[in-house]
């Protein structure tokens, strides 16, 4: 369902804004939003979506398709295949595994220095 995207673009949205790291939030919009629309596209459901914040923040998406993906140069007048150059350049770091159940492809980014970035625990639920 495409609109999972926009459903997951607020879930990030909320979860970095808990986290103390607004200042990642149209970054790490981005690249979830070309991660997931390329699941909806090219691979199999379920389609799951994951953020890790430790020293960097990671986000992952996993589906059931084992099909690895691959940047392409998308032509002057393409309306798609720009996506993986896209969450590439903004990221730290890509890439993708595969899992039992298919693949996840997953991209790091690195934080501003500031309080996220020294005490990454600082706001997670999950330890308080």
């Amino acid at each position: 369902d495409p609109a999972f995207v926009a459903r997951s673009r607020r879930d990030v949205t909320e979860r970095l804004t808990e986290w103390g790291l607004d200042e990642a939030v149209f970054t790490t919009e981005l690249v979830v939003s070309e991660l997931i629309t390329n699941a909806i596209q090219h691979a199999a459901p379920p389609i799951q979506l994951r953020l890790i914040h430790d020293h960097s923040l990671i986000c992952e998406v996993s589906d059931a398709s084992s099909t690895a993906p691959h940047l392409r140069r998308a032509r002057a007048f393409d309306e798609g295949g720009r996506g993986l150059l896209l969450v590439a350049r903004l990221s730290q770091r890509w890439g993708s595994r595969q899992t039992t159940e298919g693949k996840t492809i997953w991209s790091e980014q690195t934080l501003p220095v500031g309080l996220s970035a020294v005490f990454p625990d600082l706001g997670r639920p999950d330890l308080g």
